[in-house]
């Protein structure tokens, strides 16, 4: 049968699949740069036999054609980049460049999709349809790898009914698979603003536009765009990170520089909200006698999964893992650019369970400790090439 044939050939390669993903996780690279890791997947496909060509400057795509009937075409999609994070584990494959570490578990995307293309390479005789393979450059940063991607035609000739991607979670037991319909990412819009008063000296503050003062007043308002605007059943998040004021212990400066985020799963009220925020922070600055530039960087969509189409996979994934290992992961309100593939045809996006407590393997995505149960790594290759020959009509 189809399911344990590939089992048994992710069992086989799973060595191989942990190997590549060590040595990219050692050798990991920022948004936009990974012209090694590039590299390192081209000749990876080479020596599958695989057809690859480039695309967005780092990306690489593969096609797997079938032999056995014609069908439809499916896309598997797999991040390559890393994080500007300074690696705190002690491993035999902790990242050689400094400031640099795949704390979102990219590289290992990027080596099960390798397995995955070694898979459904090795079975092309005996499955219809065609697998369109995507290894993407710069998922974490604006505008997305996603969307130049898909601007320089990866989702054409052949063009993919169907695009599956995955995303290790550690919060997730490895083991587990955590999948959901509907509504599971956020969108991600980046603030940046600047208010603008008069400076001058701290014990003089009726001679002065107090821009620290006014910038207070504005982080905190702002919060009633989530609390008292937004509908209570559309999760909204509004944040600040980053408040610069130049001044000194008697010196109030002349402006405050912040940044923020603002996240929803709405896309309608997004767009009110934006208008919302923008009318909000410049009136309570103007009423204080000072000025507030507000710019809004647009980021991803939010990631919605088709229904039908992640109905299937998570029939599919029962089969494969069985149905105790398969859970509802909730709704997420960090962001992804695979939302742009799901705005242009059916999508799933689904959870990699890595965690494993016995082994101290819980750290969070983006954090200098994090890492995976490489155990995941089999599972991984194989459910990636049994989803997308499933709904090819294999099987």
């Amino acid at each position: 049968m189809l399911k344990e044939e590939i089992k048994q050939l992710s069992k086989n390669i799973h060595q191989t699949v942990i190997s590549n993903r060590r040595h990219l996780h050692a050798h990991p690279e920022l948004s936009f740069e990974e012209y090694n890791t590039s590299a390192f997947v081209k000749a990876r496909l080479d020596e599958m036999g695989i057809t690859w060509h480039a695309i967005a400057n780092t990306g690489v795509v593969a096609v797997i054609e079938g032999t056995l009937f014609p069908g439809k075409a499916i896309a598997l999609r797999a991040d390559m980049d890393a994080l500007p994070i300074t690696e705190a584990n002690q491993t035999d494959y902790v990242s050689q460049h400094k400031g640099i570490m795949h704390a979102c578990g990219h590289d290992a995307h990027t080596s099960s999709l390798l397995g995955t293309a070694y898979i459904l390479q090795t079975l092309k005789n005996k499955f219809g349809g065609t697998v369109k393979l995507i290894f993407q450059p710069a998922e974490e940063k604006l505008p997305g790898g996603a969307s130049l991607m898909i601007k320089e035609g990866v989702l054409k000739d052949p063009a993919p009914q169907f695009v599956i991607g995955q995303h290790v979670m550690p919060s997730i037991e490895c083991g587990k698979i955590g999948i959901r319909k509907g509504k599971l990412m956020a969108s991600m819009d980046e603030l940046l603003v600047t208010v603008r008063g008069r400076g001058g000296h701290g014990a003089q503050p009726h001679q002065n536009v107090d821009p620290v003062l006014i910038a207070s007043h504005i982080i905190v308002a702002l919060q009633q765009i989530v609390s008292r605007m937004a509908n209570p059943a559309n999760p909204t998040v509004l944040s600040f990170g980053k408040l610069a004021a130049d001044g000194a212990v008697n010196v109030i400066p002349d402006t405050v520089y912040m940044e923020g985020t603002f996240r929803t799963l709405n896309e309608d009220w997004r767009n009110e909200a934006h208008v919302q925020i923008k009318k909000m922070a410049a009136g309570i600055a103007e009423s204080m006698g000072g000025s507030c530039d507000f710019i809004i960087n647009r980021g991803y969509p939010c990631l919605i999964n088709e229904e039908d189409l992640t109905g299937q996979a998570g029939a599919f994934a029962e089969e494969y893992v069985g149905k105790e290992n398969i859970i509802d992961p909730g709704i997420w309100t960090a962001s992804e650019d695979f939302a742009f593939y799901s705005q242009v045809t059916d999508s799933c996006f689904y959870f990699l369970g890595t965690a494993n407590a016995d082994r101290h393997i819980v750290s969070s995505l983006h954090t200098p400790t994090f890492d995976i149960d490489e155990e995941a790594l089999e599972i991984s290759t194989g459910l990636m090439a049994y989803i997308a020959l499933r709904r090819l009509g294999n099987g």
